[in-house]
C-alpha cells in the first residue's frame, strides 16, 4: 500500500479536495444519465453509486480525520446508504494509506523531541494498522510488546472545518432542517474533539478496564502513560483477530454464543451501571483471542447518558410502556420527539412512527434470551428503515426530533445490533445487567 508523506490540512488545502471529488461526482452523474438509454434504471443507478463511492472514499482516505470517521460511522449504517457505499466505505475501519516512516519519526520527535528508536528497544516504522484518525505500530520495550497508536497531523485542528462543509451534504442526505440542527452537529464535533485527545482516550480507557474487569470473558490492554501524550498512545500488544475476521471464521454455536454474550453483557454494564458507553461499536474496535476470549482496544469515543435521557429512553423498552398511549406521549415529549408547539396532525404522525419503531427496535429488549442470528430480524429493520426514507410526508416536515444523545446511543445499538448478527449469537441472556424499573405511575 502506497504511503502519505504529508496530509491536507489546512482549510484550503481541505475544502479544494472536495471541490475536486465534487467535479468526478458530477461527470458520474453524467455518465449516469447517458446509461439509462442503454440500460436498466436498475443498472445505471447500480453503476452511479459504485463510481460515487469509490471517488468520495478515495478522497477521505486522503483526508482522513473526521471527514474519514463521518465514512466509517456511516459504514455500520446499513440501512440509510446503498450497499456500495457501506462496503467502500467499510474500509476505513482498517485499510486506509498509513503515514510515511519519515512523517512517523517527525510526530515522534515533536512530541517526545526523540526518535522512536530512541525510545522503545524495538519498533517498526511500518504500521499494521491505519484507519480514520490514527495508525497503529509494534513496538517492545524491556520485553514488552506494545501497540503505539500515532495520529494523523492536523486531524484534531481540521474537525470544526471539516464538518462544516460536509455539513450541507448531511443535513439533505437526513433531512435535517436548518431550525434547531445546531445542537446534533455540536454534538458531534465535540465527541470528534474528544477522539484527538489520546490523554484523555487513555484515562478512559482504565476506567473502563477497571469497572469491567469482572465480567466474564472479556479483556482490556494496559496503558503506558510514560511512552503516551495526547497525540501519541502506548498500550500492551494484545493477540488476536478483530471482531469481523472471528465472525466470518468456520466457529460452533457454542463458540460465537460465548463471544456475542461477552459483547452484550459488556455493553449493557456500561450502559446500565456506568451510565457511560463505549459508543464506537466497529469491528475495528475489538478483537477476538485463541482462547475466544473478547478484547476491547479502543475507547476514544465514550458517550456519557444522562439520567433525565436514559430512563424514558429504557422505559420505552417495556412493551407493556408502548402500548399505553398516555405514558407512551409524556415519554415521547421528555425525550424531545415530539414537542408543545406541535400541531395535532404532526403529533398524531410521530407516535404513529416511533411506535412503529420502538415496537421492532426493542423486541431484543423484551425477551429473556433473544437469536441475533435471525435474518427476519435484520431484515424488517432494513425495510422499515427504507419505507421511512421513501416517505415523502416525513420529508415535508421538520424532521429534527429527539434529543442530541439520540445521536450516539442510537448509533450505539444500530452498531450492537450489527456486530452481534454478524458474530452470529444465538439465545443471549438479555437482562444480566437490565436495572431499569417498570412502568412508574410517578414519573
Amino acid at each position: 500500500m502506497n504511503t502519505l508523506n504529508k496530509i491536507p490540512t489546512s482549510k484550503i488545502q481541505r475544502a479544494s479536495k472536495l471541490i475536486s471529488t465534487g467535479a468526478k461526482v458530477g461527470v458520474n452523474y453524467l455518465k449516469y444519465y447517458g446509461d439509462k438509454f442503454t440500460k436498466t434504471e436498475e443498472e445505471a443507478k447500480k453503476t452511479l453509486d459504485k463510481n460515487n463511492a469509490e471517488d468520495i472514499y478515495d478522497s477521505l482516505k486522503e483526508l482522513k480525520g473526521s471527514a474519514l470517521k463521518v465514512a466509517q460511522m456511516l459504514s455500520m449504517e446499513k440501512n440509510i446508504l446503498p450497499e456500495a457505499y457501506t462496503e467502500k466505505f467499510s474500509l476505513s475501519q482498517f485499510s486506509v494509506p498509513p503515514l510515511s516512516a519519515p512523517l512517523v519519526s517527525k510526530t515522534f520527535r515533536k512530541y517526545f523531541g526523540k526518535n522512536p528508536s530512541e525510545i522503545f528497544d524495538k519498533f517498526s516504522l511500518d504500521s499494521v494498522n491505519a484507519a480514520s484518525i490514527g495508525q497503529v505500530h509494534k513496538a517492545e520495550k524491556d520485553g514488552k510488546k506494545l501497540a503505539v497508536k500515532i495520529q494523523y497531523p492536523g486531524v484534531s485542528e481540521s474537525i470544526s472545518t471539516d464538518l462544516a462543509m460536509v455539513k450541507p451534504i448531511a443535513m439533505k442526505m437526513f433531512n435535517i432542517k436548518g431550525k434547531d440542527s445546531d445542537q446534533y452537529f455540536k454534538e458531534v464535533e465535540n465527541k470528534l474533539l474528544e477522539e484527538t485527545d489520546y490523554i484523555l482516550e487513555m484515562k478512559q480507557s482504565q476506567e473502563v478496564a477497571e469497572n469491567c474487569k469482572n465480567i466474564e470473558n472479556l479483556l482490556f490492554p494496559n496503558y503506558y502513560p510514560e511512552y503516551s501524550t495526547e497525540r501519541i498512545i502506548t498500550m500492551d500488544w494484545m493477540e488476536g483477530v478483530p471482531l469481523s475476521t472471528f465472525s466470518k471464521g468456520s466457529k460452533s454455536d457454542d463458540t460465537r454464543n460465548k463471544v456475542g454474550q461477552t459483547f452484550w453483557d459488556f455493553y449493557m454494564y456500561q450502559l446500565h451501571y456506568l451510565r457511560k458507553v463505549h459508543a464506537d461499536p466497529h469491528p475495528g474496535n475489538f478483537l477476538v483471542n485463541e482462547n475466544n476470549q473478547l478484547i476491547a482496544i479502543d475507547f476514544g469515543c465514550m458517550k456519557e447518558v444522562p439520567e433525565d435521557f436514559y430512563k424514558p429512553y429504557f422505559e420505552l423498552a417495556i412493551k407493556e410502556n408502548i402500548n399505553n398511549p398516555e405514558f407512551f406521549e409524556q415519554k415521547l415529549l421528555q425525550l424531545e420527539i415530539i414537542r408543545d408547539d406541535d400541531s395535532p396532525e404532526e403529533r398524531t404522525f410521530f407516535k404513529d412512527i416511533f411506535k412503529e419503531l420502538l415496537v421492532l427496535f426493542t423486541k431484543p429488549l423484551q425477551n429473556e434470551t433473544f437469536d441475533f442470528s435471525d435474518d427476519k430480524f435484520f431484515t424488517d429493520i432494513s425495510d422499515l428503515g427504507q419505507k421511512y426514507a421513501k416517505n415523502t410526508q416525513l420529508k415535508n416536515m421538520n424532521a429534527n426530533r429527539g434529543s442530541k444523545h439520540f445521536i450516539y446511543i442510537n448509533r450505539t445499538f444500530f452498531g450492537l445490533y450489527s456486530l452481534m448478527h454478524e458474530i452470529g449469537a444465538k439465545n443471549v441472556k438479555i437482562n444480566n445487567y437490565l436495572s431499569v424499573p417498570k412502568n412508574d405511575k410517578n414519573n
